[in-house]
């Protein structure tokens, strides 16, 4: 394992700091890494993308809901949810700066010849793959449509 080497570190720590938030935020971690893991069946160990993707998706997961709760005013249920996705982003790699997200995007443009919309998949599956667990695909997707437009 790569991104979550020091997790069951982490987690004990939490746990003689008597940090409850954080505490959470690395079961989760863990929980969903056992999952994967037995998913496949027979406890075979993650690939660094793997864990990227995981970490990603649970990132996502506490976004979205902190989102629908705040659309809904429960301030109280958004906050928490919040922290936990920082909490989960520390495990992931360095994110790339909107800046450098351009410039990659520009040069994957200029290989590719893309020329409009039409082109958008192949710029985005090049772009994705490039900067998996670098940049979020949220704004990978927002620059790329900027760009081709």
């Amino acid at each position: 394992m790569g991104v979550l080497d020091n997790l069951s570190e982490e987690i004990k720590n939490a746990m003689r700091a008597k940090d409850t938030l954080r505490l959470e935020a690395l079961r989760a971690i863990k929980s969903s890494v056992m999952l994967a893991q037995t998913a496949t069946g027979g406890g075979t160990q993650m690939t660094d993308e793997e864990e990227v993707k995981l970490v990603q998706k649970l990132i996502k997961q506490r976004k979205d809901s902190a989102s629908i709760f705040r659309t809904q005013n429960r301030i109280d249920l958004a906050v928490p949810e919040e922290d936990q996705a920082a909490i989960i982003s520390e495990f992931l790699p360095a994110q790339l700066s909107e800046a450098e997200v351009t410039e990659i995007i520009e040069k994957i443009i200029n290989q590719t010849g893309a020329e409009g919309m039409k082109d958008m998949g192949k710029v985005m599956g090049m772009a994705s793959k490039e900067m998996s667990g670098k940049a979020d695909g949220k704004t990978i997707s927002l620059i790329v449509k900027s760009k081709l437009s």
